[in-house]
C-alpha cells in the first residue's frame, strides 16, 4: 500500500531479489541458446562452412532455438513482473553505473520483445509487417545480446549476492512457489509448441503449426508461379535430361529430414539421382524454374554436391513429387535448412 507522500513499498515475495536474479539466470540460458543457434542458422544461409554430418545437426540447432525462444517468453514475462516494482525507485538515476544499468535493460526489453515476437509471428508463417525478417530479426539479435551481456556485467555482484536458499517469509505466494509456477508455465510453453521439430510430442502439442499434407509446404507451386514447359529439361553442367532420362538412371532412395528456419522438422523417404553423378567436382549453383524470390538460386558447395546422400529427387515418400513438393525434380540434401533444399529445378551449374 502506499503511504500519503511516500513511494509504494513491494513486499511481495516474487519482487525479491532472490527470485529475479533465478528468473534471470533462467532466461539467460534461453536467449544465449537461442542467440548461438539463430546465430548458427543465419550463416548456414548466408555460405558459413558447415559440415554434411551428421544429418540431423541443423534440425535439431534450429529446432532448440525455436524451443528455446518459445521458453524465454513466459521466462522475459516472469521477470518484467519481478522488476517492475524498480520503476518507482528514486532517483531515477544515481550515478553512471546505474544509468548505464537502466539504459541497457530498456534496450534490452524493447530488442527482446521484438524477437521473441517477430520469431513467433515467423514460425506461424504470418508477417503482419513490411520489413525483412531475416535481416532484421538478426540485427535487433546483436542489440539484444549486447544489452544482455551489459547488464549481466552489472549485476553480476547482485546475482552472486542474492541466489542464496529461499526465504522463511511465510505469505501468500511464496518466492519457491513463483518459481515453480514459473518454471511450469515455461514447460507447458515448450511441450505445447515443440511438437514441430520432436516426434514424440507432436500428438500432444497442441499449439504446434500444422501443415494438411504428410509432408509441410512452406511454399505453393502455385504461390511461386511455377509453370513447367512441357519440353521442362534439366541442365546439368554441359548436358541436359529430359525427365525420363533421369527416371531410367540408377535411382538411389535415402532418408532424410526437412528441417524449417520456422522451427518444424520432418523425415521422408526421398528416391532420385545423385548429385555427383550429374555434375562434376565444384560449388553448384542450383536455379530453379522460380521467377521471383530470394531462393530461387542457392549454391550448393561441393562436399554438399558430392555426398552420397544428395539427391536430385524425383519421387518423395515412394510417390512421383507432387507440384507443391517441386516437380519435375528437386534438391535434398543432408543437414540443410528447407530454404536452401530448391525445388522445381531447373539447372545444375558447376562454379569455377
Amino acid at each position: 500500500m502506499k503511504l500519503p507522500g511516500k513511494l509504494p513499498v513491494f513486499k511481495a515475495p516474487a519482487h525479491h531479489t532472490g527470485v529475479t536474479s533465478r528468473v534471470g539466470t533462467w532466461l539467460g540460458i534461453t536467449f544465449g541458446l537461442c542467440f548461438v543457434t539463430g546465430l548458427l542458422s543465419h550463416g548456414v544461409q548466408h555460405d558459413w562452412p558447415w559440415p554434411t554430418r551428421p544429418v540431423d545437426l541443423y534440425r535439431v540447432t534450429q529446432g532448440i532455438h525455436v524451443i528455446s525462444g518459445v521458453a524465454s517468453i513466459p521466462l522475459l514475462l516472469a521477470k518484467l513482473w519481478s522488476v517492475y516494482p524498480k520503476l518507482f525507485e528514486r532517483p531515477l538515476v544515481k550515478n553512471v553505473p546505474h544509468a548505464l544499468e537502466r539504459g541497457s535493460i530498456f534496450v534490452l526489453i524493447g530488442a527482446s520483445f521484438f524477437e521473441l515476437v517477430t520469431g513467433l509471428f515467423n514460425a506461424a508463417q504470418n508477417y503482419p509487417w513490411s520489413f525483412y525478417f531475416p535481416t532484421a530479426h538478426y540485427a535487433v539479435a546483436w542489440i539484444a545480446i549486447g544489452a544482455l551481456l551489459v547488464h549481466i556485467a552489472v549485476k553480476i555482484p547482485v546475482i552472486r549476492r542474492t541466489l542464496e536458499p529461499a526465504s522463511d517469509q511465510k505469505t501468500i505466494l511464496s518466492r519457491r512457489a513463483f518459481l515453480r509456477t514459473t518454471a511450469l508455465t515455461t514447460g507447458v510453453a515448450v511441450v505445447a509448441t515443440a511438437g514441430v521439430t520432436v516426434p514424440f510430442l507432436r500428438n500432444i502439442s497442441v499449439l504446434a503449426w500444422r501443415s494438411p499434407g504428410a509432408l509441410p509446404v512452406n511454399r505453393t507451386a502455385k504461390d511461386a508461379k511455377i509453370v513447367v514447359p512441357s519440353g521442362w529439361r534439366l541442365q546439368a553442367g554441359t548436358k541436359s535430361y529430359s525427365l525420363q532420362e533421369l527416371q531410367a538412371m540408377p535411382q538411389t532412395t535415402v532418408e532424410l529430414p526437412i528441417a524449417c528456419v520456422e522451427g518444424w522438422s520432418q523425415n521422408a523417404t526421398w528416391s532420385g539421382v545423385r548429385v555427383a553423378d550429374l555434375v562434376e567436382k565444384g560449388d553448384i549453383r542450383v536455379r530453379s524454374l522460380e521467377q521471383e524470390g530470394l531462393y530461387r538460386e542457392t549454391t550448393l558447395p561441393e562436399a554438399f554436391a558430392q555426398d552420397p546422400l544428395t539427391l536430385l529427387a524425383l519421387r518423395l515418400n515412394g510417390e512421383e513429387l507432387s507440384p507443391d513438393h517441386g516437380y519435375p525434380c528437386r534438391l535434398i540434401a543432408p543437414n540443410r535448412p528447407g530454404v536452401l533444399q530448391t525445388k522445381w529445378v531447373t539447372s545444375l551449374e558447376v562454379l569455377a
